[in-house]
């Protein structure tokens, strides 16, 4: 079994969290290459998993396009609001309070080197913390993430936006769920660049707040059950 160790963040800055990651990330490369080199069996990386709220921020994913932003940097600025591009797969997304963003940075070769099996194993771990409230979360074909009611056009909303990258096999960035989370922030976006479809969170499904640290420890039990992995 594997051990991945979980460090609680709390409230960071996108970009700090996005160095940390890659501190992260660069460190278990780092001892993949030495390790090949020596000819080691065993590679001693180190999975992690990361959990944090980040202040008001729009983040762009690589293959993202800049008009689903649909006001100003000058506007975001104003409003005290951040954008910032970043090496993630996916679109545009918001990142803000109420919202619980996860990281996990994992050596794929010890588990499998399937990045579809990954973003599937994710949305699982989300699947099954939401069935917990009694939602349905689902999967929309073609589109990462998970939904409730994706199957109906008129009523499908994401309520966990995903996004990864992987290098050697390390994964870096991950999960959005929208748990206590102002809607209001998407307007100003067209989500994951899908216009025909709403966004969704924990508070505006239950109709009351929610609490977040009980959501995280929820979380991190499945996420365990999901990568048959012990959280330290």
């Amino acid at each position: 079994m594997e051990k991945i160790w979980f460090k609680d963040l709390g409230v960071i800055d996108y970009q700090e969290a996005w160095n940390y990651q890659e501190q992260l990330l660069k460190e278990n490369v780092s001892l993949k290459s030495a390790s090949v080199s020596a000819g080691q069996a065993v590679v001693p990386t180190t999975h992690h998993l990361l959990f944090c709220e980040h202040p008001p921020v729009y983040t762009l994913g690589k293959s993202g396009h800049m008009e689903n932003l649909l006001v100003s940097e000058e506007a975001l600025k104003e409003q005290g609001i951040g954008f910032v591009p970043t090496n993630r797969g996916g679109d545009i997304t918001f990142h803000g309070p109420g919202q619980i963003v996860g990281y996990p940075i994992l050596d794929l070769e010890k588990y499998f080197t399937d990045i579809g099996k990954y973003l599937r194993n994710l949305e699982e771990v989300i699947i099954r913390t939401i069935g917990e409230y009694g939602l349905k979360g689902d999967r929309s074909p073609g589109e990462t993430g998970v939904w409730l009611e994706p199957g109906d056009k008129a009523k499908a909303r994401k309520i966990c936006a995903m996004g990864v990258r992987c290098s050697r096999w390390v994964t870096m960035h991950g999960f959005a769920l929208n748990v206590n989370t102002s809607l209001d922030y998407f307007n100003k976006i067209v989500p994951c660049g899908i216009a025909d479809k709403k966004v969704a969170s924990l508070h505006e499904e239950l109709g009351r707040e929610v609490d977040i640290e009980e959501v995280k420890t929820k979380l991190k039990r499945h996420f365990a059950e999901i990568f048959e992995s012990a959280i330290e």
